[in-house]
């Protein structure tokens, strides 16, 4: 029992105010460590979203991403970003859509079964953000893109202990671009992403 209690007591101070301040992420870019980072995967988001006939906005999201990032925070031209994400991971809460986004006539995940991006260019923009320009591949079909990344934090992580930075990133393509053009303009060709995306050093 007694050491039952020291442990329930040192989870009370760990979990103390005091203590989660201390161990908080940082919000300075200025302690953002250089070096080669591989995406959290678990905590990683994808999503996107289009208009529905006008009347709506329609969400879906995937998961499942693998990606690394090399980081220098003083020599931006040094950076770059990989990242691939399962096609068959499409979700949108509703079974039904899902296995039509899968299908040949809309993202066809057994023909082209991932999405891929790969950065080209790197531009800071203020402190804490950067326009990251790179190569899209999406139903077969590469474009250039360029993405709005926002710094949020950097630090140990509090479960893992690994150092983690986190981003988060907007975007805008065109679907017909890549060749998926069902129902458009019915439902929207524009499409708007948002990519919450944490990295751990390796």
């Amino acid at each position: 029992m007694k050491t039952l209690a020291l442990y329930a007591g040192a989870a009370a101070l760990m979990l103390s105010s005091p203590a989660l301040a201390q161990m908080a992420p940082n919000t300075d870019p200025a302690a953002v460590q250089a070096g080669a980072y591989k995406l959290e995967s678990s905590h990683a988001r994808i999503l996107f979203s289009v208009s529905h006939m006008g009347f709506s906005t329609w969400y879906g999201d995937f998961s499942g991403a693998a990606g690394t990032l090399t980081l220098d925070p003083k020599n931006a031209a040094a950076d770059a970003l990989e990242v691939t994400i399962p096609v068959a991971s499409v979700s949108t809460t509703n079974t039904v859509l899902d296995g039509e986004l899968k299908a040949p006539d809309w993202f066809d995940a057994t023909q082209f079964p991932t999405i891929s991006f790969k950065s080209t260019k790197v531009t800071p923009t203020s402190a804490t953000t950067a326009q990251v320009t790179g190569d899209l591949t999406f139903h077969g079909v590469t474009r250039p893109v360029t993405l709005d990344a926002t710094f949020k934090a950097s630090g140990a992580n509090i479960m893992t202990k690994a150092f983690t930075i986190g981003f988060e990133v907007k975007g805008h393509i065109k679907r017909s671009d890549f060749g998926v053009k069902k129902y458009v303009p019915l439902i929207g060709d524009d499409v708007d992403l948002i990519i919450s995306a944490p990295f751990e050093k390796k």
